[in-house]
């Protein structure tokens, strides 16, 4: 990722200090603030990519912060953060343009992968962003493949993106499903409304109601306010649904008739409150098997299928698998500081030979890993044995030197003592200072 200038506000000193340092160590280049007016001062004399601001502030609130942005400089990404959740308030500043909403307190993981997504999805920052020319993966919204099948889900993105039609995206774990909702949304004419997403999967049945649809106060236990559903946060925006297969057939009763009437009922509550917005779902498994099963509702499945939009796994693409080694590359060395890792021939070959069970997710996790775990030139050697086991690898005709295979062997012999350079030296049959020039 490329070195964002990224402006935080927020009325706790403390916590600018934190995230400043937290941001700096990302390769980011941070400007706080402890108040609305000294944060418009440098909006309005400093090039910003990003900005980060708190809601409740004393004096000007971060909410008006974000409506003066929205009018003044609306091609401003913006993430919201908050120590008191409140859904009305999250409503009003998503419809401003905020694309994401962090709750304290937020861990630095949340923080870094609130940013990356943000910036991915932010068509400014792309125009803006330096280097572009040295490293530009074809890519749509966030999307990376230059691959035929991903032309044409680009293709079916552009035209589906402004209608309001449902669409259900399927594709196997880790081919970035949430990736392609956000890319049709925020490419619609209603960019600047919210998109609002939520794993199914990861909410508990008896809650998940609850979280859909909003709840009134005292409506069962612990129900202490009055609360609105993500129906409501995203109402004229988009709402996207992922493992839309992990809801009970009582809930899914409820998404039928919220889809059929454009209305939502809060629990407890008799009034029904129209709703207007796109709903997108995603799933992992075949529906239609579910269906047969007894486990999903044939009637919802169509009302949900209206667009069928189907991303190919990695295995499928892979004339993708180097751009997305590039990307990867490129994005986990900026962010540690590091040179660009380096590959041999054998070891690409390796990549594109290798099938990716886990997708783009699991070829991600890999190149993240190695970027932290090594330096220079990644041979045959780093590649871990069940990616190299059915790949065929061309013989080199060049022998190393004798300088070489002694430093691999050297290196071999450190790591066995653990860096014990005595227990080295006896291993070896040389004495300290030999190894300590050899090491120089």
């Amino acid at each position: 990722m490329s070195a964002y200038s990224i402006l935080v506000v927020d009325d706790s000193r403390d916590l600018l200090e934190l995230l400043r340092r937290q941001l700096k160590e990302q390769g980011w280049n941070p400007f706080v603030s402890d108040n609305v007016m000294d944060a418009i001062d440098i909006l309005e004399n400093t090039k910003v990519d990003l900005l980060i601001t708190d809601i409740n502030m004393p004096e000007i609130s971060g909410e008006q912060l974000i409506r003066y942005v929205s009018e003044r400089i609306p091609n401003l990404p913006t993430i919201v953060m908050t120590g008191f959740p409140d859904v009305n308030s999250a409503i009003n500043v998503m419809k401003l343009g905020a694309l994401e909403y962090l709750i304290k307190p937020f861990s630095e993981k949340d923080l870094v992968n609130a940013i990356n997504k943000v910036m991915l999805t932010s068509e400014s920052t792309r125009e803006d962003a330096p280097n572009q020319e040295d490293f530009s993966p074809k890519q749509f919204q966030g999307l990376i493949g230059a691959s035929s099948l991903m032309q044409e889900l680009y293709h079916t993105i552009d035209r589906v993106k402004s209608n309001k039609a449902t669409i259900l995206i399927s594709g196997e774990s880790g081919t970035g499903k949430e990736l392609v909702a956000r890319a049709i949304h925020y490419n619609s004419d209603f960019a600047t409304a919210p998109f609002v997403p939520v794993n199914c999967g990861a909410i508990p049945d008896q809650l998940l109601e609850s979280e859909l649809f909003g709840h009134i106060k005292g409506s069962f236990t612990g129900a202490i306010t009055n609360r609105a559903g993500f129906f409501q946060a995203a109402n004229g925006g988009t709402l996207f649904l992922d493992e839309i297969s992990n809801t009970t057939l009582e809930v899914q009763a409820k998404l039928l008739r919220a889809i059929q009437e454009k209305e939502v009922t809060a629990i407890g509550s008799t009034k029904p409150q129209k709703i207007e917005l796109r709903i997108i779902t995603a799933s992992n498994v075949n529906l239609e098997e579910l269906i047969e099963q007894g486990k999903f509702r044939e009637d919802l499945y169509y009302r949900l299928n209206v667009i069928s939009l189907e991303i190919p796994p990695l295995r499928k693409r892979g004339e993708d698998i180097l751009l997305l080694v590039r990307y990867f590359n490129n994005k986990y060395s900026k962010e540690m500081g590091k040179d660009e890792l380096r590959f041999e021939r054998n070891v690409l070959k390796i990549f594109e030979s290798y099938q990716w069970p886990g997708n783009v997710r699991e070829l991600e996790n890999f190149i993240q890993r190695i970027v932290v775990m090594h330096d220079g030139l990644i041979s045959v050697d780093e590649i871990p044995e069940y990616m190299k086991n059915k790949v065929k690898l061309t013989s080199s005709n060049k022998f190393e030197t004798l300088a070489e295979m002694e430093k691999k062997y050297i290196q071999k012999v450190l790591i066995s003592t653990k860096n014990n350079k005595s227990e080295a030296a006896r291993i070896l049959n040389i004495d300290r200072k030999t190894l300590r020039d050899k090491l120089k």
